[in-house]
């Protein structure tokens, strides 16, 4: 069954990692890397749900190594780390970051997924992939990107998500 065809309201978790154990409740949901080594639980509504967001900057394109990234932010005090926790390695740097500070990068060490990233200018949070995400239907419902950011950078033959503010810069700077 495909995403689109599926009933958006139940859970749809395709077998898309080598876990296969992904899970999906109303409140909160699973977030797995591809090898399975690193499982994360977040919450899919506020108050621990605080942002969705398409980045179209030269970091998320170096990093996921695309023309954007789908990504969402979630209160460190609602991330629980079910496995894998010390699978992860991190990388981080701020020389090329618009905001200016300091983003850390947390990878699985077996399969490389990058699970989250943290950003000294967004203390309390952690931005996660939507692509890590088991359920695809909260791709497109719960998790479904709220604004777009970096639209400058966005390659000209990819059209903006539709319906959503469109902003040049960071929105996350912009709202914060």
């Amino acid at each position: 069954m495909s995403v689109s065809a599926a009933d958006k309201s139940k859970p749809y978790i395709p077998h898309n990692n080598l876990a296969n154990d992904g899970w999906s409740k109303e409140d909160e949901a699973t977030a797995t890397c591809f090898c399975g080594a690193v499982q994360l639980a977040f919450p899919t509504q506020a108050p621990g749900l605080i942002n969705t967001f398409l980045c179209n900057c030269t970091d998320c394109r170096k990093i996921t190594a695309s023309m954007f990234a789908s990504n969402f932010i979630v209160a460190d005090t609602h991330l629980k780390h079910l496995r894998g926790r010390d699978n992860l390695k991190s990388w981080g740097q701020s020389q090329t970051i618009a905001s200016g500070g300091k983003m850390t990068n947390h990878f699985c060490s077996t399969c490389g997924t990058l699970m989250y990233r943290v950003g000294s200018k967004f203390p309390g949070t952690s931005i996660l992939r939507i692509g890590t995400v088991d359920d695809f239907s909260l791709h497109e419902t719960k998790l479904r990107p709220r604004v777009e950011q970096f639209t400058k950078d966005r390659v000209g033959w990819l059209k903006g998500a539709e319906g959503v503010p469109q902003v040049e810069g960071s929105a996350l700077l912009a709202y914060s």
